[in-house]
């Protein structure tokens, strides 16, 4: 049974120490029974009843609650002593007391809080622990040893039992790279297990849990903590903590881990030395703190003493070197610790010879020494950085440029507290809005690329624990992300991240994957959530888990931005029952930090971006949905536009631009272009780098030139129609009318199909869209394939005077050049890049230019162009040769007037004038090419109306039959149309002077 003793009191009110007693009877035979009716609950349980009736006889553990108060600090000495058993009364015999001995002792406060600390083998039990606080600052690994009660509560530490586990260790000594593993095995249920290490040095444990470095196992009985690849940042002591019995445990194990030569730092690594300015100088060797006592000797130390520092997080070797070696020397540290395989680390000493070309002292930021030519000059970093500058000394004793892999010690610090995070060391509930909090100041200190890089890399690595963890963050949280990212994207592009993209050409996509895994965690208490800076905006809003209408949202950019999700894309999340979050992100400036990298589709081109990146996420419950319809509209763009979007994986990981599930959809209810993707990501749209914008001018002008060729070929048949027969006579005038009448036909249905294209819906889902850039394409390429037959038939008259070929073969040849061999590249066009999604253009039924597809037809034309413009070469200078009928003047006359006649026929007929293409290629060209290709190109019917067939001598003299009945006179050169005419009787004139007519 309890019983509580009765307190002798002195005549202080407040008792300041108090010890309670714990009294044994007997041997113990189980746990601690409940507590008596009427104590209080805080104070534990109290022990066992013994029934006298149905145990008589028998032994049990019976605590008896007696509290005994002191008026004074002083112990009585009868307390110090070893206690002895009260002398059993009759009344008692049933129970022997044989045991008594101090439990716990408590000591009460200023407020009358009691603080109450068990004696050594005793304990509060779990249920006791969790109801109170620690005595001093709580470290959850420990078990409970002090805990404070309120004055109206009572209680006493519980005897512990055995211990209920064992913890081992593969190693105490592990090596760099190896795996270390701890198991715990259990002979006792366990519960509230977590394992802790606690690094030399560091102020308190820290939790460990599964990440990229630990894992960690349980079975029934048995727990094992692994870590893989340990180095000596994992060394310390490792605390195994759980609960049995009703009592909390703790087994520590030590591991050390030997150090490597990459974990020395030299200071310097390398010295060039003048020994007539400079007779000493001082070596160092330092080492991070460690459990293992290293020592270091240097050598050579004749002339030479050395010294011994140590901090908190490390401890250097020092040697002064007194007097300057007559030669150069190399001095070497060893570090070793007993057991251990020792460290050797050299620092090479250059010793500057009297005649030795040098670089002269300098003094700046930091202090460049006399350095020998050919050498590299290395100091500390300035200030609270860290890392080495250097500076190559030339050989003809000019410093170099400054080369500096200097980072702020603070970013350094953070980065290696996210890093550890991921691996597996710390709680990141609690650690990182922590270090998120920090980051806005860090960005002051970013001096650097090396600053910037690492500052990139802790966002990468903290937005990885976020994703691992599922960690959902605060308001407070992800306002200071954001405020980061905008204080980022204000860094300087020249000195900052140019040089940055050169060292890691991934940073840019680094960054923005971690802005967008990092603001899609908000918590769904804090939505709605809207944040606008002048380079970051942020619009969160969270849908219920009933059927979402569609998603809408538009941010004030210039131009402003507006993304939308259709119902049906939102309509199977709703089925899961969990909220919906969307959150869009606009990040500017951000797409030109990214590389110029395009995927398959995109080709070689440059492109521009609009200033922004657009991103959208989709969170059901804490599932990330990357699957769904978005239409954007990203306002009034200039020239050709692409919709794209980042992909993370391309070009081996450093990211790239991306078409794939997106395309161009021209908007119906305004002047701008929507951009329509088939799944959620970061998008941007890319714009030609050298395309004209679009203005009305330039659209009204192509397309009544379009109107007027429609019109002008039309008129050319009918003037065909009424004089073919008349022009026709022979051989030489059928071919030239057939290949010219050709011409005009190919020519008629490209104007015509290409004037009507855009009223198609663009798309490759659209077949009569397919059709009319299948047909555009393949008549363009007869109508040119028709002037090249001209131009060759031409070339065969000047040089093959005398061996003219038949009418049927010249006309056999003309189709197959005119007809067969467009098909044949159209044919091939469409079979090669239609499979790969390359053969339409975005928002247009014309070849896709940004791959192969449109060199299909820019190359014949270029090539036919040029053979043409070769034959046109030929025939002006066929037409200057003299004339030996004529008189000097008249001959220089009548040259000059046949070249101008020769240049204004055969130059629209021959499709000379495309070759201004080539200058609109050409990127920062003006606008002026352009307008002059629209102008000439889309009225090319007019030209052909006028100069090939209106003066043309032999339909205006069919005209004139036909109307006017009169017989028009003789001329001795005519130049009406491109048919180069020699008669077959010279009629007493040589070879070189005869008759040109060119028609």
């Amino acid at each position: 049974m309890t019983t509580r003793t009765p307190s002798a009191h002195s005549a202080a009110t407040l008792c300041d120490r108090v010890r309670k007693y714990e009294h044994h009877t007997g041997t113990r035979l189980g746990g601690p029974g409940p507590a008596k009716e009427g104590q209080s609950q805080a104070g534990g349980e109290s022990g066992q009843r013994l029934d006298q009736e149905s145990r008589a006889g028998a032994s049990a553990l019976v605590s008896v609650y007696a509290q005994l108060d002191f008026a004074h600090e002083t112990w009585p000495a009868a307390l110090s002593r070893p206690l002895t058993l009260p002398t059993a009364s009759v009344s008692s015999a049933p129970i022997t007391l044989t045991g008594l001995s101090l439990t716990t002792e408590c000591k009460v406060n200023r407020d009358g809080c009691s603080y109450c600390a068990c004696q050594s083998g005793y304990q509060w039990n779990a249920s006791v622990c969790s109801h109170h606080n620690p005595c001093q600052t709580h470290l959850q690994h420990q078990p409970c040893g002090c805990l404070v009660f309120s004055p109206v509560e009572a209680g006493y530490c519980q005897l512990l039992p055995p211990v209920p586990a064992t913890l081992s260790l593969n190693s105490w000594l592990q090596m760099p790279g190896s795996t270390l593993n701890l198991t715990l095995v259990t002979s006792q249920e366990t519960t509230n297990l977590n394992w802790f290490l606690w690094r030399l040095g560091s102020p308190s444990p820290v939790l460990l849990r599964a990440g990229t470095r630990v894992s960690l196992t349980s079975s029934p009985g048995r727990a094992v903590l692994s870590i893989i690849n340990i180095s000596h940042k994992w060394a310390g002591e490792y605390i195994c903590c759980f609960e049995a019995q009703g009592f909390r445990w703790e087994l520590q194990k030590v591991v050390r881990v030997p150090l490597q030569a990459t974990d020395v730092a030299r200071l310097p690594d390398e010295l060039s030395i003048s020994c007539a300015t400079s007779p000493g100088f001082q070596l160092s060797c330092c080492i991070p703190s460690t459990h293992l006592g290293y020592t270091a000797s240097w050598s050579p130390r004749e002339g030479s003493e050395a010294s011994f520092v140590r901090t908190r997080d490390s401890q250097c070797f020092g040697l002064a070197v007194q007097r300057c070696p007559a030669a150069d020397t190399t001095y070497t540290c060893d570090l070793q610790s007993p057991g251990l395989t020792p460290i050797r680390v050299t620092v090479s000493v250059t010793v500057i010879q009297d005649g030795d070309t040098t670089c002269p002292e300098e003094a700046s930021a930091v202090a460049w020494n006399v350095t020998k030519a050919g050498h590299v000059a290395r100091a500390p970093c300035p200030g609270k950085r860290t890392g080495t500058v250097k500076r190559p000394c030339g050989p003809d004793g000019v410093w170099g440029p400054v080369q500096s892999s200097c980072t702020d010690t603070g970013l350094l610090a953070l980065l290696r507290r996210v890093w550890l995070l991921r691996a597996g060391q710390g709680w990141p509930a609690t650690e990182v809005p922590q270090i998120l909090a920090q980051l806005p100041e860090q960005v002051v200190a970013v001096t650097s690329p090396s600053d910037l890089l690492a500052l990139v890399h802790t966002m990468t690595v903290l937005a990885k624990v976020v994703a691992d963890a599922r960690i959902q963050l605060n308001y407070s949280a992800l306002e200071a992300l954001l405020n980061t990212t905008d204080k980022i994207l204000d860094l300087d592009s020249g000195s900052l991240w140019a040089p940055a993209r050169a060292q890691k050409p991934s940073v840019g996509s680094n960054l923005l994957l971690a802005v967008e895994t990092l603001a899609r965690s908000l918590c769904p208490q804090d939505h709605p959530f809207s944040f606008v800076l002048p380079n970051v905006q942020q619009q969160t809003q969270l849908l219920g888990p009933t059927s979402p209408a569609d998603y809408r949202v538009s941010f004030p950019t210039q131009p402003p931005l507006q993304a939308w999700i259709p119902k049906h894309s939102l309509a199977p999340l709703s089925h899961n029952g969990t909220n919906v979050s969307i959150t869009s992100l606009v990040l500017q400036k951000l797409d030109h930090f990214l590389l110029s990298n395009y995927g398959q589709g995109l080709g070689d081109s440059l492109y521009v971006t609009p200033g922004l990146v657009l991103v959208i996420s989709i969170m059901a419950g804490d599932q990330v949905f990357n699957q769904g319809e978005v239409i954007m509209d990203f306002g009034g763009t200039d020239g050709s536009t692409h919709c794209v979007f980042w992909d993370f994986d391309l070009f081996q990981g450093k990211g790239g631009w991306s078409d794939a599930g997106c395309w161009v959809q021209a908007a119906s209810a305004s002047p701008t272009t929507q951009c329509i993707c088939q799944h959620l990501t970061a998008f941007s749209i890319l714009m030609s780098g050298h395309t004209v914008p679009q203005n009305p001018t330039l659209e009204l002008l192509s397309q009544v030139g379009l109107g007027a060729s429609i019109l002008a070929l039309l008129l050319c048949l009918g003037v065909y129609r009424l004089v073919w027969r008349f022009v026709v006579r022979n051989k030489v005038t059928y071919l030239r009318h057939v290949a010219l009448l050709n011409v005009v036909l190919c020519l008629l249905a490209a104007d015509t199909c290409f004037l009507g294209a855009p009223l198609l819906p663009p798309g490759p889902r659209s077949p009569l869209c397919l059709a009319a850039a299948f047909l555009c394409h393949f008549l363009y390429l007869a109508t040119f394939f028709w002037m090249l037959a001209q131009a060759l038939m031409l070339a065969h008259q000047l040089l093959f005077v005398f061996h003219q070929l038949s009418k049927h073969r010249m006309l056999s040849l003309m189709v197959f050049l005119g007809y067969l061999c467009p098909m044949g590249f159209a044919g091939v066009t469409l079979g090669l890049y239609l499979p790969q999604g390359q053969y339409l253009g975005e928002g247009a039924c014309w070849l896709d230019r940004k791959g192969g597809a449109l060199y299909t037809f820019v190359g014949p034309v270029l090539a036919i162009v040029g053979v043409n413009g070769l034959v046109l070469t030929m025939a002006v200078l066929k037409l200057l040769r003299p004339s030996l009928s004529e008189g000097p003047q008249v001959e220089k006359r009548q040259a000059l007037l046949g070249v101008l006649k020769a240049l204004l026929i055969l130059t629209p007929i021959f499709g000379l004038t495309w070759g201004l293409g080539l200058a609109t290629l050409l990127e920062d060209i003006s606008v002026v090419p352009h307008y002059l290709f629209t102008v000439l190109n889309a009225s090319q019917g007019v030209f052909i109306l006028l100069f090939g067939c209106l003066m043309d001598r032999k339909v205006q003299e069919a005209l004139r039959k036909r109307f006017c009945r009169t017989q028009p006179p003789t001329s001795t050169i005519s130049l009406a149309t491109n048919e180069a005419y020699i008669p077959e009787h010279s009629k007493g004139r040589s070879e070189d002077a005869r008759k040109i007519e060119v028609e």
